[in-house]
């Protein structure tokens, strides 16, 4: 999971930064694509991911599930980073530019420290989204030993179905990692939700 969200993380950022700023046709066709891409349902593609895994050696390895899901949540990491960045002065940019900055150190000293907000929000929607995962894991990773925490509650469910305290306590420390992240995060995560809706 924290491999995979690094990668949305840091990947949608950079994909975001010339999307929102260098504003030309292609760069609006692309994102049209990608919040387009946001509306297939991953089981609808699971034949030729699971063969192209197959082929690329990917199949039931940590490295693979964590590219698919990384792959999968990455439109939604984009669409919001997009947003908060158009929300950013292009006065920022020219400052940087003025000094002496090229693009790629505008956005890491300038853009990057100001995306905490949209990055706490993308963290835990995406976050949430890998940690959860059941029907792409169950697939994917066909060994027990392997298995994301989601396949591995619903075996504990299977074989402990007669003892649902055990059961419900599965499932809470399944949980909890995720509302100790909301937790720590949450005073970002609202203003990253409205960022986009501000301009």
């Amino acid at each position: 999971t924290v491999v995979a969200v690094v990668l949305i993380v840091l990947v949608g950022a950079m994909a975001a930064y010339p999307l929102s700023r260098v504003k030309t046709k292609m760069n609006r066709l692309i994102l049209s694509f990608i919040v387009s891409v946001m509306m297939v349902p991953p089981l609808s593609i699971l034949v030729p991911l699971y063969t192209m895994l197959v082929n690329l050696g990917g199949a039931n390895t940590y490295w693979g599930i964590v590219l698919v899901l990384a792959a999968i949540n990455m439109p939604l990491s984009v669409f919001l980073y997009t947003a908060f960045i158009r929300s950013i002065p292009v006065s920022v940019d020219e400052a940087g530019m003025i000094d002496g900055a090229n693009r790629f150190t505008i956005f890491v000293r300038l853009i990057l420290p100001m995306l905490k907000p949209v990055t706490a929000t993308v963290i835990i929607m995406t976050g949430t989204t890998v940690w959860n995962d059941y029907a792409l894991s169950v697939y994917l990773l066909t060994d027990a030993d392997k298995q994301t925490i989601a396949p591995r509650v619903a075996s504990f469910f299977a074989a402990n179905s007669s003892n649902l305290g055990t059961a419900a306590a599965a499932a809470l420390i399944a949980a909890a990692p995720m509302v100790i992240a909301y937790l720590f995060l949450q005073k970002y995560f609202i203003a990253g939700m409205i960022a986009g809706a501000e301009k």
